[in-house]
């Protein structure tokens, strides 16, 4: 009783064709092809267009030159103070 059998199939298509007309029918089947047409030209355009290249980011000279800050325990690259002896008497 579960399975459907052609006689079913055909009886249900009748019944289809009774209620829309055929030119009903046909012109609703035309337009599942045309947007199926139009979804496989969709995917086609997409696959067709290559993805642009990504060009690394052009680097360019600063205006200043680049200060650091010496880490501890490094010693500085400015110039030494020199030292005096004072002595307090």
């Amino acid at each position: 009783m579960g399975s459907l059998s052609i006689w079913h199939w055909v009886v249900v298509a009748v019944i289809v064709m009774l209620l829309f007309g055929r030119g009903k029918v046909s012109e609703l089947m035309g337009d599942v092809a045309k947007g199926i047409k139009a979804f496989k030209k969709g995917m086609a355009e997409d696959e067709e267009t290559p993805p642009k290249p990504q060009q690394p980011p052009v680097a360019t000279m600063p205006s200043e030159p680049v200060r650091t800050i010496p880490h501890q325990g490094e010693p500085s690259h400015a110039p030494a103070q020199p030292a005096t002896d004072r002595r307090v008497s």
